[in-house]
């Protein structure tokens, strides 16, 4: 005799990139056990083949290479939240000392993407050079949140090279697909720093989950307010 067929509930989001509207469900332990057994191995490749196994299942996209990370955070966020509960413990230092720690309890579902006004993909270098910047791969959103790799100041100039979609004078659009990344970071590299600031900036407002909570220090009892980003901050 047969076991009976257990139903999946199923749920609809809007991705804060673009409004698209995604159908997901719940991953079930077949999934989680997949990304359990890949972060266990810390191979960086394991753990992005599984994330994206678990989004692919999980959602009725068509492919996942090309989402923003911030669209990746908040279906991996929503996945999981309808997936395992809809709160979470998290242990915060609290800000009036710098050391003491206390657990706070989020609801998931009021962690929002936060975005900054005045953000923009396109940035004017100088009167004739401007660049358009893509986000963050899903392989840097492992990094951030599923490994343990240091990331030191020449991983941060690859990652941004990486984001560069175009660079722009006024005889020619440059596709930064077809150039190769030496010359990208050549490109970089002979920028000044108050052109390298405004690419610091485009990452620094660039969409991202994020959530304030209150926290009182259980030794000096004063309560503050504590900003907790990236989907690192809500999961360890």
């Amino acid at each position: 005799m047969a076991l009976p067929k257990l139903n999946t509930p199923k749920y609809k989001l809007k991705l804060p990139s673009d409004g698209r509207t995604v159908n997901y469900r719940p991953f079930l332990v077949k999934e989680e056990k997949l990304l359990l057994v890949a972060t266990e191995t810390g191979d960086q490749s394991n753990i992005i083949d599984a994330i994206k196994d678990i989004i692919t299942n999980c959602t009725d996209l068509d492919s996942v290479d090309n989402l923003a990370t911030f669209d990746i955070e908040y279906l991996f966020l929503q996945i999981r939240t309808k997936s395992v509960g809809e709160e979470v413990d998290v242990v915060v230092t609290c800000p009036d000392d710098g050391e003491t720690t206390a657990k706070v309890s989020i609801p998931l579902d009021q962690i929002k993407i936060k975005k900054t006004k005045g953000h923009k993909t396109s940035i004017q270098l100088t009167d004739e050079c401007a660049i358009e910047m893509g986000y963050p791969s899903l392989d840097m959103f492992v990094t951030l949140n599923f490994t343990d790799q240091n990331i030191g100041v020449e991983e941060v100039f690859k990652m941004a090279a990486a984001c560069v979609k175009t660079i722009q004078d006024p005889n020619q659009v440059y596709d930064c697909a077809d150039v190769p990344q030496d010359e990208v970071l050549a490109f970089f590299d002979d920028m000044n720093s108050a052109q390298f600031a405004k690419v610091q900036d485009f990452f620094d407002t660039m969409p991202k989950l994020a959530h304030t909570v209150k926290v009182t220090n259980p030794n000096t009892k004063v309560e503050s307010d504590v900003t907790l980003e990236g989907l690192a901050s809500f999961f360890g």
